[in-house]
């Protein structure tokens, strides 16, 4: 496994987060150990963020041994049977919604949809979470979407003055500025496949691409407990929750805020969507997902339009496009836990055999951690903040196992070689 120098004196430094002390990077990709998996959304405080990236006995992640599957061990055509006898199980007879499918018109949405209408002869309803500021090439991809791809869509809006609040009490108490719209994004497709009697939604890739510990060749099924945590809508339980880290009830008591106004964040009771017979699964386990090949697909049928120029923290122009605030998120994942877009994407390349490891390291060390400039005086008006007081903030969650200052700068202990 490659590790970093100074073993010793890394155990000694605080890791906050629940994080592993001692910093290893997998000897396949680039991501380190300190990636957290699955995160409980409506946490308290960053610090329940604690299950990280496994490595096996030969210092490969398991993301890597999860891609080894997709490309040489899964049979594809069999996949796809299977796809067809589930679709079957929920085809509409007279044209009407059978499937939904939730997201903004990126590449993955756009491929998902596209081919559950047009390949799988499915009648989709698309549903949308708005981002905080779309982007201009967000919206016109967005737009694209729905007018040359040919779909339906409901575009839900939260409350801005709402969503601005929760947003940034998420970057105060978490340094997690997509947090309310992530709960938002999770909690919307549950509620729209309720609300029309959809039994069918259909999310894109699986993430045990991403180092999940579910199996891509188990997890054709989206958990339960990824969608509500089972909270019912009674005045009793519903204080339990936490949004941008703050209890529920105490956001009522202290925002001057109503239980309507939280009421788009807060799940779908999971007794209520097993009743209805709903049912979650990821379209990643029947059709062989490459984002690459999905950014081509989306392309050709939808009109999808890479940035016109590369995305601040990394090389890419065709990823996580929306929102002016994206950007925001992936530094303070480096800012945490010393991993940002420039990883991601390369980590992503790399398991899917479209960059080495020595170039998948080139990119990293250049581009990593890139300060997100061209959206920030809107962040900071959107956030109600001050440049010192962002910063400050941030600093607050470095942490010491994993950065140090050196004349007055911030640099990471470990890098990726």
């Amino acid at each position: 496994m490659v590790t970093t120098t100074g073993k010793t004196r890394s155990e000694q430094l605080e890791a906050y987060f629940g994080l592993p002390r001692e910093v290893k990077f997998c000897t396949r990709c680039v991501f380190s150990n300190q990636r957290p998996l699955s995160t409980n959304e409506f946490a308290h405080t960053a610090a329940s963020r604690k299950e990280t990236l496994s490595f096996d006995d030969k210092g490969v992640c398991l993301a890597c041994r999860q891609m080894d599957k997709v490309f040489d061990e899964i049979d594809w055509k069999q996949r796809e049977e299977e796809l067809l006898r589930l679709l079957d199980r929920y085809r509409s007879k007279d044209g009407s919604y059978d499937v939904l499918v939730p997201g903004s018109g990126g590449k993955d949405s756009a491929m998902a949809s596209h081919l559950l209408k047009h390949k799988y002869g499915m009648h989709p309803l698309t549903v949308t979470w708005a981002p905080h500021l779309y982007t201009d090439i967000g919206w016109q991809n967005f737009q694209s979407w729905v007018h040359k791809g040919g779909f339906d869509n409901y575009l839900f809006t939260p409350n801005g003055h709402v969503h601005r609040l929760l947003t940034r009490l998420a970057v105060v108490n978490l340094l997690h500025p997509f947090q309310p719209f992530i709960v938002g994004q999770k909690t919307f497709a549950p509620k729209m496949a309720l609300k029309f009697g959809i039994k069918l939604v259909f999310y894109g890739e699986m993430p045990g691409q991403y180092g999940e510990k579910a199996s891509v060749e188990e997890s054709r099924r989206f958990g339960q407990d990824k969608v509500s945590p089972g909270f019912q809508l009674s005045h009793d339980h519903i204080p339990e929750l936490c949004l941008g880290g703050v209890p529920v009830g105490q956001l009522i008591r202290e925002h001057a805020l109503t239980q309507t106004d939280l009421l788009p964040y807060i799940p779908a009771p999971a007794a209520e969507l097993e009743r209805a017979g709903i049912e979650f699964y990821y379209l990643g386990y029947y059709v062989k997902w490459v984002p690459q090949e999905a950014y081509y697909y989306a392309v050709e049928h939808s009109g999808f339009q890479a940035n016109s120029e590369r995305t601040e923290g990394t090389y890419s122009k065709y990823n996580s496009l929306d929102d002016r605030i994206d950007g925001f998120h992936y530094w303070t994942t480096f800012v945490k836990f010393g991993i940002g877009r420039a990883t991601y994407d390369a980590s992503q390349e790399i398991r899917n055999r479209h960059l080495t490891r020595p170039e998948g390291v080139a990119l990293v060390r250049r581009f990593d951690g890139e300060f997100p400039k061209k959206y920030f005086p809107e962040i900071l008006e959107y956030l109600n903040m001050t440049v010192e007081e962002f910063f400050a903030l941030a600093d607050r969650f470095r942490s010491p196992h994993l950065w140090k200052k050196e004349a007055g700068e911030w640099k990471l202990r470990h890098q990726v070689e």
